[in-house]
């Protein structure tokens, strides 16, 4: 039976790399529904990703419980909480899969837009999507690896890297260093992307679109077969209007990156492009990029 909503759109890149900004302007869309961070396909049953969410990993479900709040409550707040934990209860004999095409129900016709950092971290994560939804989209979204890491390191002072296990082992004393983590995540998203259609992927630099928003989100819009004009360029460039585009309320305050929580405006900006030769700015041994991420990042356009 043909499903009844139109197939999301899965946003892949590796952390700090503009999705949050990304998604949050794209789900402005008219058309579209821009989601807080699901996460769903972490795991098979929705009791699995609940049972693996625990302690310092309990971030990870705030985008859901906000979602369920504000679609079967109208409202994200301490009393929609304990509804939206009820309706998971209630769904612990569901895959994530079916909770996915629940949503993807109550928000139709509207396209979801999602960009959980998470599905990128593994290739069994990527391959649960395509199997529950074999018709969805995938935006590839990739940040210089220059400044990706920059942002890995700036972020909780370095906390992010070290989490990720972004170390250099080859050092005595091991390194800190996010150029590995950029290298693995675009290989877990570029192999999994070769069994995808053309028509259903799509590669994109971050510099790029949001040096020219207008040029490449018409391209991403006119791929998914919506609608544009000027007013949907005019809701594309106010992602603080996103319900999603603050904090939640207390324990469901997450669900997005917080910088952008913290401020979604959109300020076009031209980013000026890094160099891939040099040493790495956040180490202090006068290292570079090694050989595999410079080849990779050359690949992907960059110099």
């Amino acid at each position: 039976m043909k499903a009844s909503f139109t197939q999301p759109l899965f946003i892949l890149a590796s952390p700090r790399s503009f999705t949050s900004l990304t998604c949050g302007m794209l789900g402005q869309h008219p058309e579209a529904y821009g989601v807080a961070e699901l996460s769903l396909f972490a795991s098979d049953t929705l009791q699995e990703f609940m049972d693996k969410m625990q302690g310092v990993f309990q971030y990870n479900i705030h985008g859901l419980l906000r979602v369920v709040m504000q679609l079967y409550a109208g409202e994200q707040t301490l009393n929609s909480l304990e509804m939206a934990r009820r309706w998971i209860l209630a769904r612990y004999h569901c895959t994530t899969g079916e909770v996915y095409q629940e949503i993807c129900q109550k928000v139709a016709p509207k396209r979801i837009i999602d960009k959980s950092p998470i599905y990128s971290t593994k290739r069994e994560i990527m391959d649960r999507i395509y199997q529950s939804f074999p018709d969805a989209y995938f935006l590839y979204l990739v940040r210089h690896p220059i400044t990706q890491g920059k942002s890995m390191m700036n972020f909780a002072q370095g906390d992010l890297a070290i989490f990720s296990n972004s170390i250099d082992y080859s050092k005595n004393p091991p390194v800190v260093d996010p150029q590995y983590w950029w290298y693995t995540m675009q290989r877990n998203i570029l192999d999994f992307l070769e069994a995808i259609p053309s028509k259903q992927k799509m590669f994109l630099r971050g510099e790029d679109l949001l040096g020219e928003p207008a040029k490449y989100f018409e391209k991403i819009c006119r791929w998914l077969n919506l609608s544009w004009n000027d007013a949907s360029l005019e809701s594309l460039l106010n992602p603080q209007k996103s319900t999603y585009a603050c904090f939640g309320p207390y324990g469901a305050h997450g669900g997005n990156d917080p910088n952008f929580m913290k401020s979604a405006k959109f300020k076009q900006r031209t980013i000026q492009p890094s160099h891939l030769s040099g040493s790495l700015p956040w180490r202090s041994d006068n290292q570079g990029l090694i050989p595999d991420v410079i080849e990779l990042a050359r690949n992907l356009g960059y110099e």
